[in-house]
């Protein structure tokens, strides 16, 4: 199922088979770092999408009743397939996504391990019985939701759609995803690995498609129990919006715009290095991205001048070639995207220390970038870049960065750095974000939910909570009789 240059065919997978769209319409796929087309992904029409819903609505009757013991063993296996594979998949996801390969590969290996957490997180999805009058059983059952609708994003092409599947799966639901057309192969390579495994048909369904057409289609079937939707804002509320308009749960994780405050007795040299390569990490593509610098101004030409050194070592280059650290950005949008935010910035008044500038070579290339000297008012403090740019700004007092810091309508992720736990603490109580990280600026992991506060989304991803959306709870009162 690979064409000649080991990029695989796209199919979309419905109720078992891999197929083409009824209409036969596709897309190019196109890779970032050459800006050429590698191949197409078939969309979906609207008896398509009937089919996968249909489909997972058989799947779930099965799977739901399928033991434990036999759905972890499989997921089980799938994961030990992903593992064993996450090479391959990586060159997959660098061609398409670009980033660099030791970066694809590990993000591979990762939701392999993901997968593993939620299956034998499942079961421990544990009921209770209550304590009631003579004659009466109280219990407390946790059963699957239902069939699933998910869709996700191009930026972590096997992490983002691995979410979705591995907790809905683990929980005993079925689903449809939609996985991002930009990036759906290494969404073939992640179905594949599961079919690979035996899960039955039905189970786990995988299309593509026009984003509105098909997120309308899916959250208004009946099929559909729970809507799970990684991406931005504007979308995430447009989805949200459908699906209370069906009273239909949803699970939202969506953008934010991650704070990182300084403190004035923190290490300026190890803050810099470690935002930095934070910062810098697949281009700044990642929605926990640190993204708005508050510096101590005691600190702040020494933090800077070591983020300027940092982003001038960042190799910016083809994701497949050896020493690259720094891929392309995913589109020609994305590219013009960079380019306002740093003109109105400068025009505001910011320095550019370094970058600031698209590369003179094919592909969709942005240089790292450092400002200084930016203002509240520039869009790049309120805006999510979602590229490689870093604003720095110096403050003098914890409240005036705090301030600045909780000012947005976003709450996803913030950063702290500091040698007080008095401090530490502080930032702990008073930043508004789901996802808090003091003296570094590391990832998620399979055993701690992840998630947003106010316009970030709700819900969480990970941990034992990443279960709680797919599965509803039953209060049962059961009357003993003779």
């Amino acid at each position: 199922m690979t064409t000649h240059d080991d990029y695989p065919a796209i199919r979309m997978y419905i109720a078992g088979e891999w197929c083409e769209g009824g209409a036969g319409a596709t897309v190019p796929v196109v890779n970032p770092a050459t800006a050429t087309v590698i191949g197409h992904v078939p969309l979906a029409t609207t008896a398509d999408l009937d089919r996968a819903a249909e489909a997972a609505e058989a799947g779930f009757a099965l799977w739901r009743d399928t033991p434990i013991a036999e759905r972890t063993a499989i997921l089980h296996k799938a994961a030990d397939l992903l593992a064993s594979r996450a090479d391959r998949v990586g060159r997959v996801m660098t061609r398409e996504q670009g980033k660099p390969l030791r970066e694809a590969a590990g993000e591979a290996k990762r939701v392999a391990g993901a997968l593993r957490w939620d299956a034998d997180d499942a079961r421990r999805a544990y009921g209770r019985i209550i304590p009631s009058e003579d004659g009466t059983l109280l219990s407390v059952r946790r059963r699957p939701v239902g069939p699933v609708a998910a869709f996700t994003p191009w930026n972590f092409p096997a992490g983002s759609p691995m979410r979705k599947i591995a907790a809905a799966l683990s929980a005993g639901c079925s689903l449809v995803i939609k996985a991002s057309e930009e990036t759906p192969g290494t969404a073939v390579e992640l179905v594949r690995c599961f079919e690979d495994a035996g899960l039955p048909a039905g189970v786990l369904n995988l299309v593509f498609g026009e984003p509105a057409e098909v997120s309308a289609h899916l959250i208004a079937h009946p099929a559909t129990r729970l809507i799970a939707f990684t991406g931005s804002v504007p979308v995430g509320k447009l989805l949200a919006a459908a699906a209370g308009a069906e009273m239909k749960p949803s699970l939202m994780e969506l953008g934010g715009h991650a704070p990182v405050i300084v403190c004035a007795d923190a290490d300026p040299v190890a803050a810099a290095r470690r935002a930095a390569a934070a910062k810098f990490a697949n281009a700044g593509q990642v929605c926990t991205s640190p993204s708005r610098f508050l510096v101590h101004e005691s600190l702040i030409e020494e933090f800077t001048e070591e983020f300027v050194r940092a982003a001038e070592a960042v190799v910016v280059g083809d994701g497949a070639d050896e020493g690259v650290t720094m891929g392309p950005l995913a589109n020609e949008r994305r590219l013009r995207a960079m380019e306002e935010l740093t003109a109105d910035a400068v025009t505001k008044g910011a320095k550019i220390r370094t970058g600031g500038e698209r590369l003179d070579r094919a592909g969709y290339f942005f240089a790292p970038t450092v400002l200084t000297d930016v203002p509240e008012d520039a869009a790049l403090m309120s805006e999510e870049p979602f590229g490689p740019l870093a604003p720095i700004v110096a403050f003098r007092e914890l409240d005036e960065a705090l301030r600045i810091a909780n000012s947005l309508p976003y709450g996803l992720a913030a950063y702290g750095f500091t040698r007080s736990a008095a401090t530490a603490e502080r930032l702990t109580r008073e930043f508004e974000a789901g996802i808090l990280s003091i003296n570094h600026c590391g990832g998620s992991t399979h055993e701690a939910p992840s998630g947003g506060v106010k316009a970030s989304g709700y819900g969480r991803e990970g941990g034992p909570e990443g279960l709680d959306a797919y599965l509803v709870t039953k209060r049962v009162s059961h009357l003993l009789t003779d």
